[in-house]
């Protein structure tokens, strides 16, 4: 493993863990702002990680997606995965707040994803390519820069999916409530257990090139040029 190597992998690591970690803190803290101190009691507004590491999507699923390619003898896959939910009580929210309130809590972590997609591409801008005279921190920033542009673009365009147990699932099920649609709402509520094999069907079938990785390709072809 070369240096550059190390170095992508570190950065990587740093790029997923302000993503989701700030992605859990916004649910969190709009639910806060309707009244739900769930969170913060919890201490889960914290930016410490280790009080959002979730074994299998922050840890078990990020190494698989970058490790398994580099055994094939390709280039390191990309990085994805998710932290531990923030507890919200969504009565609460919705009894201060209504269904929009609890569709504001269900998208914050979204926005705060495509945000930082936006804030890393227009810092990437003013950036050049590495050159060989630059140091092993500059091309640390660089490379950085870039995770957390992909990575970002990658988390807002699966939340946005309606898979159960995730933001898009969840924003469609109070959307459905807010219009009396209670069916939908409850179809979705008895498909949450089954949350982690619809992950699993989208991560390992050609669904995720139509799904995941055009959308997130056609974004960050927008964002970049």
């Amino acid at each position: 493993m070369t240096s550059i190597d190390l170095l992508k992998i570190v950065a990587g690591v740093v790029a997923l863990a302000i993503a989701i970690i700030g992605h859990e803190i916004m649910h969190g803290y709009i639910a806060h702002k309707y009244g739900d101190d769930t969170a913060k009691s919890l201490g889960r507004l914290s930016i410490n990680p280790l009080v959002h590491i979730d074994l299998f999507g922050t840890i078990i699923v990020p190494a698989m997606l970058y490790f398994i390619p580099v055994l094939f003898g390709s280039d390191g896959g990309f990085l994805f995965g998710w932290a531990k939910p923030v507890p919200i009580d969504m009565r609460k929210v919705h009894q201060n707040g209504g269904y929009n309130a609890a569709m504001q809590v269900d998208l914050a972590g979204i926005v705060y994803n495509f945000t930082l997609a936006v804030f890393a591409s227009i810092v990437l801008s003013a950036m050049h390519q590495p050159l060989t005279t630059d140091g092993y921190f500059y091309i640390f920033l660089y490379i950085l820069v870039i995770q957390i542009l992909v990575i970002n673009v990658v988390l807002g365009v699966f939340n946005l999916l309606p898979i159960p147990q995730f933001d898009g699932a969840h924003f469609v099920e109070h959307l459905s409530l807010k219009f009396g649609y209670r069916k939908i709402a409850e179809t979705f509520r008895r498909l949450e257990p089954y949350g982690m094999f619809f992950v699993l069907v989208l991560l390992v079938t050609p669904l995720k090139n139509y799904l995941l990785v055009l959308p997130v390709e056609t974004i960050l072809s927008l964002l970049v040029n």
